[in-house]
C-alpha cells in the first residue's frame, strides 16, 4: 500500500481490509473494513429469490477475504483471488473513491488502452452526468 493512502487506512480502519473479486473486469477490489461494511448491509437487502440479485450476492459475499494490511503497508490476498485476477509479480493499485482496484499491470495497461480506444470512438451521448463534468 503506499504511503500517502497508508496513515489514512490505519486511522479509519485500523489496517483492516476487504478483498473480493469485481464481477466485470479480471480485478480485485479492496475495501477499508468500514466501506465494504457498508457494501454487506447493501447485499444483505438482495433478494435471495431474484436469480440476479443472488449470483452477485454469491460471487462478491462467496470471495470476500479479510486482509490485515502489516507495518510496511502489505496485503497478504488468497491464492483464489490472485488466481481471478490473473496476478503476477507486478501489480497496479488504482483508487476508486471507497475502494482501490487491483490489477495485474500487464491486464491494466490493456485495459487502459481500450478504454481510451473506446471513448475516443464512441459515437453515443454522453449522459446527463457525464456532460456536467469539466475536467
Amino acid at each position: 500500500m503506499p504511503t500517502r493512502y497508508r496513515e489514512q487506512l490505519i486511522e479509519s480502519a485500523t489496517g483492516q481490509m476487504v478483498c473480493t473479486i469485481d464481477i466485470h473486469h479480471p480485478c480485485l477490489l479492496l475495501y477499508p473494513l468500514p466501506e465494504w461494511e457498508i457494501i454487506e448491509q447493501k447485499l444483505s437487502r438482495l433478494s435471495s429469490m431474484n436469480p440476479v440479485e443472488r449470483r452477485v450476492q454469491r460471487l462478491l459475499l462467496g470471495h470476500a477475504s479479510e486482509c490485515q494490511m502489516d507495518s510496511a503497508g502489505r496485503l497478504l490476498i488468497a491464492p483464489v483471488l490472485r488466481q481471478h485476477a490473473g496476478l503476477t509479480k507486478e501489480v497496479m493499485l488504482v483508487g476508486q473513491f471507497n475502494k482501490f482496484e487491483l490489477w495485474d499491470e500487464t491486464t491494466w495497461y490493456q485495459q487502459v488502452k481500450e478504454d481510451i480506444d473506446a471513448e475516443q470512438s464512441a459515437t453515443e451521448t454522453l449522459s446527463e452526468r457525464l456532460q456536467d463534468l469539466s475536467l
